[in-house]
Parts: C-alpha cells; sequence; structure tokens
C-alpha cells in the first residue's frame, strides 16, 4: 500500500509527552502546518506552566477539548487532512476518585471533537486514537487444567491483602498469562479504562460513512525523555528515576512480579506516523509496544544500575492498588503485519536515554 503525504495536521493534547514529540517532528517538514490544542493541566505540567515554545510551523492554542466553541475554531482554523487526538485524563486509579471529570474529558470531549469534524473538517481523511492497553482489563491466561483462553475478572482486596496477586479463573483453576491480541474481549477494570474504550466506539461509529478513516492505536507503557517527573499518574519509570535521583528506596509493589510492557517514545510516535500514512480500513485497531515482559522489579535493578546505585535500594513491600493490573504484554504481530513496524529502541537502551535526560535536568536545575 501506498504511503499518504499529509500536511494539515491537528494534535489535540498536543503538548504533552508523546504529543509535544509528535508535533516536532512532523514540523521538520517546512511544508507541513500543525496545531495543538492543549489546556496545559498542572497536574501534567506543574504550576503556572508557559505556553511552549514550538517551530513557526507550530500554531499553539491553549484550550480544553470540553470548550465546544474553542474545538470548532480550531477546526474550522486548520482545516486538517489528519487529526491525532490524544487529549485525555490518564491515570487509573486517579479515575475511580474523579469519574465526572474523566468523563468529561475523554467521553464529553471527544464527542464535542466529532461533532464539530462533521460540521466544520470536510477535507478530514485520517483520524488517529491513541487508546490504551488498560482496556483489555487483566488481559489473557490460559487455564492451566484445561487449557481454555480467559480473561479473568479483577483481582479482588482479599486475596491480594492474603498476597495472593496472581488472577484465578472463577472456579479457582491457576492461570498462565498470555500476550494480549486485539481481538481479546475487553474487560476494563477502571474508569479510565472505560472512558477509553467509550472513545473507541464513539470514534469507530461516528466514521461509518464518513469522508475519513480512523485508526485506533493500544498504547502499553510508553515512556522516555520528556515524560513528567512530578505528575503521580505519569509512568512508573520515571517515578523511579525521581525517587533514586531524590536517594529514596524505591517501594516495589506486591511481589515485585507485576509484569509492563515498556515501549520507547520515538517507536511510539513513529507508529502513529504510519497509522495515518498508511491506508487502512476504519477502525483497524493496533498493539503498540515492544511484545517483551519486564517485571517492576527487573525495571527498578536496570535504573539503579543505570544511576550507579546500590542494586537493593529497593525493598518489596506487598503494597497493592485496587484497579493495577498484574500482567500487561502486547501481541505485536498486526503492528508488524499492517504497519511494518516493530520497535527499534531496546528497554536498557531506553532507559540509558531516560537517564541521561533526568540528569540534565538536575544539573540545569528543572
Amino acid at each position: 500500500m501506498s504511503q499518504k503525504n499529509y500536511k494539515r495536521f491537528l494534535i489535540t493534547g498536543g503538548a504533552g509527552f508523546i504529543g509535544a514529540k509528535l508535533a516536532l517532528r512532523l514540523a521538520k517538514d517546512l511544508e507541513a502546518q500543525i496545531w495543538v490544542l492543549d489546556n496545559l493541566s498542572p497536574q501534567v505540567h506543574g504550576n503556572n506552566a508557559q505556553h511552549p515554545i514550538f517551530p513557526a510551523n507550530i500554531n499553539f492554542i491553549h484550550g480544553d477539548i470540553r470548550d465546544r466553541k474553542t474545538v470548532e475554531e480550531i477546526i474550522h482554523q486548520a482545516q486538517p487532512d489528519v487529526i491525532v487526538h490524544m487529549a485525555a485524563e490518564t491515570g487509573t486509579g486517579q479515575s475511580m476518585d474523579e469519574i465526572s471529570r474523566y468523563c468529561e474529558v475523554n467521553v464529553l470531549g471527544t464527542s464535542i471533537l466529532l461533532e464539530s469534524i462533521r460540521k466544520n473538517a470536510p477535507n478530514l481523511a485520517r483520524l488517529v486514537l491513541p487508546s490504551s492497553r488498560a482496556i483489555y482489563g487483566e488481559g489473557p491466561y490460559r487455564d492451566r487444567e484445561n487449557g481454555q483462553i480467559i480473561v479473568p475478572p479483577a483481582r479482588n482486596i482479599e486475596a491480594m491483602q492474603a498476597g495472593q496477586f496472581i488472577p484465578t479463573s472463577p472456579q479457582g483453576n491457576q492461570l498462565t498469562a498470555i500476550p494480549a491480541t486485539e481481538e481479546t474481549p475487553a474487560a476494563p477494570a477502571s474508569i479510565y479504562a472505560s472512558t477509553k474504550l467509550m472513545q473507541e466506539y464513539l470514534v469507530t461509529q461516528a466514521g461509518v460513512n464518513a469522508s475519513w478513516q480512523a485508526t485506533i492505536l493500544r498504547f502499553q507503557n510508553v515512556y522516555g525523555p520528556g515524560q513528567s517527573l512530578t505528575n503521580p499518574y505519569t509512568g512508573v519509570l520515571s517515578i523511579f528515576s525521581s525517587q533514586i535521583l531524590d536517594n529514596q528506596i524505591l517501594n516495589i509493589y506486591e511481589d515485585g512480579d507485576i509484569v509492563r510492557d515498556f515501549v520507547f517514545i520515538d517507536d511510539v510516535v513513529t507508529a502513529i506516523e504510519l497509522s495515518y500514512q498508511i491506508p487502512l480500513p476504519h477502525g483497524t485497531t493496533i498493539n503498540i509496544g515492544s511484545g517483551k515482559p519486564t517485571t517492576i522489579l527487573e525495571a527498578a535493578k536496570t535504573l539503579l544500575s543505570i544511576y550507579n546505585k546500590p542494586e537493593n535500594t529497593y525493598k518489596i513491600t506487598g503494597n497493592f492498588r485496587v484497579g493495577d493490573i498484574r500482567h500487561a504484554v502486547a501481541d505485536i504481530n498486526q503492528a508488524k503485519t499492517l504497519l511494518s513496524w516493530q520497535p527499534k529502541v531496546s528497554l536498557r537502551q531506553g532507559l540509558e536515554k531516560l537517564g541521561d535526560w533526568c540528569l540534565q535536568r538536575i544539573k540545569s536545575g528543572e
């Protein structure tokens, strides 16, 4: 399939970790015109955040995805060929306490965007929705008794208080985790996950018989330079980095064997670019991850090594968070097949880049 070369872009949430990286890469094409909408949330950007300094072909608008007037104006002005809709509240734990805010931003905000597209974006060709592996909930497991593949229910407090962190089947059978494919049934275990799944539904349904097609990318744990070091709901690797550089003892949750799929920011931006350049059927859903399992303890030890800290500067506490997932790894065969994409940066390489960036920020007093 031939790739498309679009020139007019709108990135909602485009001043955030992933969105800003995408905007800056797009801006290297001096013929491209990019519009960025972002509310500069204090949780993400800190209090009194300044407007980001972008190249001349990036037009920054400080506004909220829930503000219909602002969204309609920016779409009318931009007349985008491509929209990458990244504006969203993230964080599973926080979503359980701030249900209305997550629904307003993620669900209502997406509906306002889609209505504005219908009214003001006749030239739109592609919409990319970055979604989340959180929609899989605990994800797929194989029942050791009968070989059946199931998505187990969310883990309960009583079991985790007793130190039983591995999910079991409804019949109590032991399970073995396997990577999630795009066909894994949705089983969101948090308000955040439910709102991301609703975004997928809204985008898919709104695009039926429209002039544009949507591609949905379900991200695993994205990390790298530029990630917030102060947002408590950001990625665990940046949180660990902040704690290590502050000479804290790392608190390793559960038994240390929580599994995550860490994928580097540059690889993710490449996946986004390919997802609108390559014509795919409307509603195509693709996992974006490394495809490799890493335990939280392994990640912590690697970071401690990179920062030249003693390897035992951590404590496995047995603490846990309700709604956390035990095992999250993507099957990325579809990304390889449809996008000819696979990650190029290994976890060690990516963590070294993250470590260098964190040290530079400390030296510069940021």
